[in-house]
């Protein structure tokens, strides 16, 4: 579930504090026979589902921060390329370095075909694979900056006056990447687990937080009808599984 919208567990959580704030302004009304829908289990549930979705943001903020600052180093290619331009370096050269920041930017090598364009070239006995859209693993992002700062280098009028666009100064920063990429990781692990625990406390079957709230719903119908203020109350309150 990680990849679904972070915001869908925070309405969940929202909508269940809601809903466990109905159940305890009734009182004595609000009396189920399931202990896992009585007030102090879904007080309970609603203080398990915060810390949770906390740990979640926090851990979230710091992955973030790490990708921001790798990705920032990524900035610099389109000046590299518009250097190299502005130096008169060959074409074939400069789209051999385009080829390795496409890479690196994990930009398609050529344009997606359509279904008609592959079975023309199947009818032609010719290949209908394509070039993959993306290179764009860390790994590989680090080893095409690589393979740029090469070609570079080996280019003679390729000499920028601009500080950041030397070939010293893009080594430093490949070797720089190297480091984000290994802190970004780090931090990927620890979400990861964030986002288990958290999924574990809202999805997890009949006991999930979801699941409890349409409980807690079901609860309301059967104890004071579906016309009723109470159920009315809370029946707009919205839970998804995502």
């Amino acid at each position: 579930m990680s990849s679904t919208s972070e915001t869908g567990h925070v309405t969940n959580v929202k909508n269940f504090a809601s809903l466990t704030s109905s159940a305890a302004g009734l009182e004595a009304a609000f009396n189920p026979t399931n202990a896992e829908i009585m007030k102090p289990a879904l007080e309970k549930k609603l203080i398990d589902a915060r810390d949770a979705n906390k740990k979640v943001a926090d851990v979230m903020i710091t992955n973030k921060t790490a990708i921001g600052e790798r990705n920032l180093a990524y900035k610099l290619l389109t000046r590299v390329l518009k250097a190299m331009i502005a130096a008169k370096v060959s074409e074939p050269l400069i789209a051999n370095a385009k080829s390795f920041i496409d890479k690196i930017k994990g930009t398609r090598a050529e344009p997606k075909k359509t279904e008609e364009e592959k079975a023309a070239l199947k009818a032609k006995g010719k290949s209908d694979k394509e070039i993959s859209a993306s290179q764009k693993s860390y790994e590989n992002q680090a080893d095409n900056f690589e393979k740029l700062i090469k070609l570079l280098a080996s280019i003679p009028i390729y000499k920028p006056n601009e500080t950041d666009l030397k070939v010293e100064a893009l080594k430093a920063l490949q070797a720089d990447l190297v480091a984000k990429n290994e802190k970004v990781k780090a931090t990927e692990i620890p979400l990861n687990n964030a986002r288990i625990a958290r999924d574990e406390i809202l999805y997890a079957g009949e006991k999930g937080l979801v699941d409890l709230a349409l409980t807690v719903k079901n609860y309301y119908i059967s104890a004071f009808g579906t016309d009723s203020r109470q159920y009315k109350q809370i029946s707009k309150l919205k839970f998804t599984r995502n």
